[in-house]
């Protein structure tokens, strides 16, 4: 099959969906994953709709439709005596921002991507399959897959890394660029590119609905606000089950740094952190089967995502903290940019730049707004008691407002 190719490091939700957009936009594309077996783990996504429009035109959105949830309203109470500060309608969501506001499994999103995929013929998946190392050449880029106890070198016309936060992709990168240590180039990266823990730690779990207290079960998206902790929780598929996100400040300590992914978490440590909130918060705490625990890890925004024939994509380019819930949706939006660019540039260097330049000011923004969200969520004593107030002054519609230029699909985004 002729083509350019492009490679991608990474099969999570922004690989998968990159992988997608350079198929349509007539690239082969081979992507690699190191985990063996490519299953079905985590909990409910957020879909605003500047990612379902994407969804939408990848033809991906009615696959997952008889998975997903649309729901009625977004409502903020306080977490005290479970008072509604506001409750923002999502009834024409559609019309207004122009896709659906969806919530769906991050399992669910997965196996429909698959589907997509195998369904590609531009598009080949190797799991068990870890990119080590690469070089961006004149004309293509030189990539080293390990492939358990053996190494092979493949070549491609461009590499994407979407291999999340802890990127190899964008260490190499940044080290390149850096040069050798105390030269005067070193200075032009920032000197600190590593994963730096928020002070904040997001306990996860799936309850069986029938063990939910009913005015907890609605259609729609919660989020309770209280003193250095908040809580989030919704429907899904059909209301079986619903997702329950509880984001507290604390500390974490591992004895291995890079041992950062999710573990067990003991329910009397979460119940004593909520033990002064309202009855029916403790209740859906206590209905869980089990937590885990994910320690919230943040980066701060570089400069450049490029370097040559390699870019980087979602979480690798620009991770961020959950309190806009917008992590798939700006690597989402990151596959589309990234489709359109270099379907629209012979020269795949400034394909990249553009992909970039399309994709780097918003998701920067969204990131620095997701740290500021996380000091508003988790304000305690007067702070709370003003944003409260505010909260109830804006009222649900101008409270819309303020996210217009987050969730609006009418706006291109490349």
């Amino acid at each position: 099959m002729k083509g350019p190719h492009a490679l991608i490091a990474g099969a999570g939700i922004g690989g998968l969906c990159a992988a997608l957009c350079l198929a349509r936009a007539g690239w082969r594309v081979t992507v690699y994953d190191k985990a063996k077996v490519l299953e079905e783990v985590g909990a409910g996504l957020q879909l605003s709709p500047n990612a379902s429009v994407v969804l939408g035109r990848l033809d991906v959105i009615q696959r997952l439709k008889p998975f997903s949830l649309s729901p009625r309203a977004i409502k903020i109470r306080r977490s005290r005596d479970g008072a509604v500060l506001a409750e923002m309608s999502l009834e024409n969501a559609e019309q207004r921002w122009g896709a659906p506001y969806l919530v769906a499994h991050r399992g669910d999103l997965q196996r429909v991507l698959l589907e997509a995929i195998a369904g590609e013929g531009r598009i080949s998946l190797h799991t068990g399959a870890a990119v080590v190392g690469f070089t961006s050449c004149v004309n293509r880029v030189e990539v080293v897959v390990e492939h358990g106890d053996y190494r092979v070198t493949t070549t491609g016309d461009c590499l994407i890394g979407a291999d999340g936060s802890r990127s190899l992709i964008r260490e190499r990168m940044v080290r390149e660029r850096e040069g050798p240590p105390g030269t005067a180039h070193a200075q032009i990266v920032h000197p600190t590119d590593r994963p730096i823990y928020s002070g904040r730690t997001a306990w996860r779990t799936l309850v069986d609905a029938g063990k939910v207290p009913d005015d907890l079960r609605k259609e729609e998206t919660t989020l309770w606000l209280g003193r250095r902790a908040h809580l989030v929780h919704y429907p899904l598929r059909k209301g079986t089950i619903v997702n329950v996100v509880a984001i507290v400040d604390e500390d974490f300590r591992v004895a291995d740094e890079a041992e950062f992914w999710s573990s067990i978490g003991a329910p009397k440590d979460l119940e004593a952190r909520f033990a002064d909130w309202h009855a029916s918060a403790k209740d859906l705490l206590r209905a869980a089967p089990q937590w885990r625990k994910w320690p919230l890890f943040d980066r701060e925004p570089i400069a450049s995502w490029t370097a040559g024939r390699v870019a980087l994509l979602g979480d690798a380019a620009h991770p961020m903290l959950p309190f806009l819930a917008q992590g798939a949706a700006q690597a989402i939006e990151d596959a589309s940019a990234l489709g359109e660019a270099l379907a629209g540039h012979r020269n795949v260097e400034e394909g990249l730049l553009a992909y970039q330049v399309a994709r780097h000011a918003r998701a920067t923004r969204v990131q620095w707004e997701s740290r500021r969200q996380a000091q508003i969520y988790h304000f305690g004593g007067p702070a709370a008691l003003v944003r409260d107030f505010a909260l109830r002054g804006l009222g649900g519609e101008k409270m819309l407002s303020r996210y217009d230029w987050l969730y609006d699909a009418h706006t291109p985004r490349a």
